[in-house]
């Protein structure tokens, strides 16, 4: 049933399209284009040094960033509505309304995917290399995709009850995607600032993602296992939470 529910919610997503699902390869590289040559070409930004100072150099760094915050995004901005947006199923008698989450977030992941692929693409094409660090990202991605789960949970489930949610959320994402590092690097960011980042759920992801991709480094085991902890907590509550809240979506509804 999840993996049915999944298959519709990418096709229905483009239906009718002369592209169909190739726009989950055409947008991400649209959206890319803009923003490298927002910031590689009016702003001169540049991503390290030496060799790996060109534009093309920084879109592979931002987008790596970009996709990490775009998979983020997607599934936070459907949480306050989705349970709404699925009421005939609400009103069943017997369906596992949790499958709506997860079927939400492998759509999330799949064009996660195919962003990740025009990113092999574009550091091809760089002068970033390719190494077996690489192989890493599914361990920082990880934890990243259970709070996301976690947090899709609870939003969904308070979005049936508190229909301002959904107006509040878009904000509240523009604000996270400028105040994450993925147009620059946490380092580059003045230390009374630092703490505004710490508390940022997208930036060890980020930073741990670029670390493994484009630096040939490995994982900070210690962070990414605290990280864990914390996103299997929210995974928890987010499901206790729908859980215990679902029992009134029908009166609400």
């Amino acid at each position: 049933m999840i993996l049915a529910l999944t298959k519709r919610d990418i096709a229905g997503r483009y239906r009718g399209s002369f592209f169909g699902v190739f726009w989950s390869f055409l947008t991400p590289i649209l959206m890319l284009s803009v923003f490298t040559f927002v910031f590689g070409e009016i702003f001169q930004s540049r991503w390290g040094e030496g060799d790996l100072t060109g534009p093309l150099d920084f879109a592979v760094a931002l987008f790596a960033g970009l996709l990490v915050f775009n998979f983020f995004s997607e599934c936070i901005s459907k949480a306050p509505g989705l349970v709404i947006a699925n009421a005939n199923y609400v009103k069943k008698v017997v369906f596992p309304l949790e499958i709506l989450t997860i079927t939400t977030l492998l759509a999330a992941l799949f064009h996660l995917l195919a962003g990740y692929v025009i990113l092999l693409i574009l550091m091809v094409l760089s002068n970033w290399e390719l190494t077996l660090h690489m192989l890493y990202i599914p361990i920082v991605l990880l934890p990243f995709v259970i709070l996301v789960l976690g947090l899709t949970w609870g939003l969904s489930a308070l979005g049936v009850y508190l229909r301002d949610i959904s107006q509040l959320i878009g904000p509240v994402l523009t604000a996270m995607m400028f105040l994450s590092p993925i147009f620059y690097s946490v380092s580059s960011v003045d230390a009374k600032f630092q703490w505004i980042y710490a508390l940022n759920p997208l930036t060890l992801v980020i930073e741990q993602a670029r670390a493994v991709m484009l630096m040939h480094q490995t994982p900070d085991w210690s962070a990414l296992g605290l990280y864990m902890l914390l996103s299997l907590a929210v995974a928890y509550a987010g499901f206790i939470g729908f859980q215990t809240t679902r029992k009134g979506f029908a009166d609400v509804i």
